[in-house]
């Protein structure tokens, strides 16, 4: 209910932080653990749940939704989590937001964008991370390695 009421911009993080601030602390710790990823930077329940996954996975910090640009500031893609470290971008695709026509287009051109400027990119069904989050982290860690394994491309993020 939070992640979509930010979403639709019913309210902000900080209101929702300012709310349970003046609620004080019996009976806010739900509120408070869905909170976190929203403060973070998830803007969707199912980038939540991918925060909770990243978090348990062991793997360093990194940045939901910032833009990514190339060396010559061109715009690549907005990732849903970025690992600038080692240009890791991880995508939680669903099939609602890219299955119609314009949607897939805009998919197939941003995945173009990112392997043109050498990214490696994991896609995920939200699905998955909560029917198969042991998977999920497999292939996580998997990308993760093979983005570390090779030179890191001349990208950039803007935050």
């Amino acid at each position: 209910m939070m992640a979509e009421s930010v979403q639709r911009r019913f309210c902000t993080t900080g209101m929702l932080t300012h709310e349970l601030d003046q609620a004080g602390r019996t009976g806010t710790a739900l509120p408070r653990r869905a909170l976190a990823p929203l403060l973070a930077g998830a803007r969707s329940v199912a980038e939540a749940d991918a925060w909770r996954l990243w978090r348990r996975s062991g793997l360093p910090p990194g940045h939901w939704n910032v833009p990514i640009f190339d060396a010559d500031g061109n715009y690549i893609a907005t990732p849903d989590f970025w690992c600038d470290a080692c240009a890791f971008a991880w995508e939680i695709d669903s099939y609602r937001h890219h299955a119609d026509l314009t949607g897939h287009r805009a998919t197939v051109a941003r995945n173009a964008r990112y392997v043109a400027a050498g990214i490696v990119v994991l896609q995920t069904l939200p699905s998955r991370l909560r029917a198969e989050p042991a998977q999920v982290e497999r292939e996580l860690l998997a990308a993760f390695r093979t983005a570390q394994a090779r030179p890191r491309p001349n990208v950039k993020l803007v935050a």
